[in-house]
């Protein structure tokens, strides 16, 4: 479909959903190019309307503000020092007073969603259209920094469910009428990849988005069958999902002969930050209001590593406010190379997921495992133990409402991801510990890639990183 054409599809779908998606891409083409105090000075309004709706609709934030000596409703402005005197929120908080975190009444409607947590423990939260359309523009607009507009192609190398429901089968249909293509990360196997390839030939996008380490898998059997990905109309691929190394970077670049950008952001929190043409990070200030800070909470100085702690801007739904991510992140003291006000990252320490092999052969993403877990109530903390390509070792601390019949539908998803003759083993234990790191990584496995495929055959010559 050209272009203009899938834009007012994408246009006329975003207004039935009553989402603001265009309107805030507008904003946001204009606000990006202010300076730095200027931005800063709409996050400051940005966040005391938030507080206003929070004090209003949030009995759990109300009281967290009231402790802290805040009335947003009668304050006409407010500072970050002001902000400051909240303290910090986790995910146990999060999860523990939802309910009273929650505003129902929310424009749009509050939407339930949920996500693995860097302690591999799901969380369910709620967001509202306003955080729908802030990903949304956010993502158009860093797409625009590397010449890609609304309603090009774009193909997403995404995770999919087993089974196709009718509901998922109109998405697919409208994914073609905006012009996205979706190649599903959870069924990687060698025919599947190549059958990807040549689907991504005949699409011609101009932008490939999906996981890190699935992109470099595909990168890396393109490679291996000398398949020549390099297409006149693409410009970009952007990864996301996990942190992107530098030879993952690499092999994608080579297969695919365009420039690769990686992406920042977490479900609950939403899209947070992408990679600019200039290599830098660049923040979505508007929507986040970034804090970093040292183990007791205290902010360090800009250059210095600590924890991501996040305020969402548009989380009117479900308020994260001071919401300690797990993340460790460097904010920049320099401003973006291409004179935008936004702020910029200089380092990004994500979780790390491991690729699943079936007995096979197919790879998939660890999001195929963790989808079944994080979506089964009963299920608290987990890891997920792959020790060969026919066994997974399950730890799961159960909640309240664990039971035989929970844990037999936890063996049946897997059973059905991983497919016939699998040994599933599931554990209940007190605590899962930490790697050695002081990393979670929530499904692990001991497999080895198809033959061909292991990361080191792809690994950059060393005059070619210079």
């Amino acid at each position: 479909m050209p272009a203009a054409a899938s834009r007012l599809v994408y246009r006329l779908q975003e207004a039935a959903f009553r989402r603001p998606t265009f309107a805030y891409l507008r904003d946001l083409e204009v606000s990006q190019w202010q300076p730095r105090p200027a931005v800063e000075q709409l996050q400051m309004a940005k966040l005391l309307a938030l507080l206003r709706i929070a004090q209003r609709h949030s009995p759990y934030h109300a009281r967290r503000l009231a402790a802290a000596g805040l009335d947003p409703a009668a304050m006409d402005s407010v500072t970050l020092d002001d902000l400051r005197r909240l303290p910090l929120m986790d995910k146990e908080e999060a999860r523990g007073h939802r309910d009273e975190i929650v505003w129902r009444g929310v424009r749009g409607g509050a939407h339930r969603y949920n996500t693995g947590g860097s302690s591999g423990r799901p969380l369910v939260f709620y967001f509202g259209r306003w955080r729908q359309a802030s990903d949304a523009a956010g993502r158009m607009r860093a797409r625009r920094w590397w010449g890609v507009e609304p309603g090009e192609r774009e193909v997403y190398l995404w995770g999919a469910p087993v089974e196709l429901s009718k509901t998922d089968r109109m998405k697919s249909f409208r994914d073609r009428l905006v012009n996205q293509l979706v190649l599903n990360a959870f069924a990687m196997s060698p025919a599947a990849m190549d059958e990807y390839m040549e689907a991504i030939a005949r699409f011609r996008p101009r932008c490939v988005y999906g996981y890190a380490s699935s992109l470099a898998l595909l990168a890396r059997r393109a490679v291996q069958r000398g398949v020549d990905l390099r297409l006149p109309s693409l410009r970009v691929v952007c990864t996301t999902g996990e942190p992107l190394y530098p030879d993952q970077r690499e092999v994608i670049g080579r297969a695919f002969g365009c420039a690769v950008a990686n992406e920042y952001g977490s479900r609950d929190v939403g899209f947070t930050a992408h990679e600019t043409p200039a290599g830098q990070m660049v923040l979505m200030s508007e929507s986040i209001l970034l804090e970093v800070v040292d183990p007791s909470g205290a902010p360090v100085a800009p250059g210095t590593p600590g924890e991501a702690v996040m305020t969402g801007l548009c989380s009117e739904a479900q308020p994260f406010i001071r919401y300690r991510t797990g993340d460790r992140v460097t904010l920049s003291p320099a401003g973006c190379r291409e004179g935008r006000g936004l702020h910029v990252l200089d380092q990004v320490a994500g979780r790390t997921t491991d690729l699943v092999v079936r007995p096979d052969q197919t790879v998939m993403h660890a999001l195929a495992i963790i989808y079944v877990l994080r979506a089964t109530d009963g299920v608290g903390e987990f890891r997920v133990h792959q020790t060969a390509p026919d066994r997974l070792e399950v730890a799961v601390v159960p909640t309240a409402q664990w039971s035989d019949a929970v844990a037999a539908a936890v063996r049946a998803g897997l059973a059905a991801r991983m497919g016939e003759g699998v040994t599933i083993e599931i554990t209940p234990c007190a605590a899962i510990p930490a790697d050695p790191s002081g990393k979670f990584r929530y499904v692990v496995s001991d497999c080895a890639l198809p033959a061909g495929l292991e990361r080191d055959q792809f690994a950059a010559p060393v005059e070619a990183t210079r």
